[in-house]
């Protein structure tokens, strides 16, 4: 099994900037600790980034401003930074397969789980899965490695992600135990 753990949108901007989620804030511990483990243990590690194009994106019109490409709010919050060894793929919508390079690159490391995570699961990492799942790929969800704005648009997500696209939720100590 070659897995591939995606990391979605742990921006600057949704965690502590224009969509800001005290919630996002809360699942970096385990995020930190799953991201090590995955470099340990063979698991692939990509970044899947929101990167707008400033007055051109559509999810600009629903959401305002952020993440726009170049700009601070468009990088990786500082604890959770990329290495040289991951990977990452910009999105310009929910989806991080929709028009990016995400499904290649999966296809070239010859992945066939990957391992969702972080913001929102009720809509990005919702429709990355939606995609995931179309092309083939087992889901698995960390429910401690991921979060929405509420906690009602959380456990919907998390219920669609598991009753839907037949994802595996668990929880970060469960996945790591079973990389070792």
């Amino acid at each position: 099994m070659k897995i591939a753990l995606i990391i979605v949108d742990m921006l600057n901007d949704f965690v502590t900037g224009s969509l800001a989620c005290d919630r996002g804030k809360a699942i970096v511990p385990n995020l930190a600790k799953l991201i090590k483990a995955a470099r340990g243990n063979g698991v692939y590690v990509i970044y899947s980034n929101d990167s707008h194009i400033k007055d051109i994106d559509k999810e600009l019109i629903l959401w305002g401003e952020h993440a726009i490409r170049g700009t601070a709010g468009a990088e990786i919050i500082p604890e959770l930074a990329a290495e040289s060894s991951d990977f990452i793929v910009p999105k310009r919508r929910y989806s991080g397969f929709f028009q990016t390079d995400l499904q290649l690159l999966l296809s070239e490391l010859k992945v066939n789980t990957v391992v969702l995570t972080g913001l929102h699961a009720h809509m990005c990492v919702r429709h990355t899965a939606a995609d995931a799942f179309n092309f083939g790929y087992e889901i698995i969800v960390p429910k401690d490695a991921t979060d929405s704005f509420t906690e009602e648009d959380y456990v919907i997500g998390i219920k669609y992600l598991r009753e839907v696209y037949g994802a595996e939720i668990t929880d970060v100590e469960s996945l790591i135990a079973k990389w070792k």
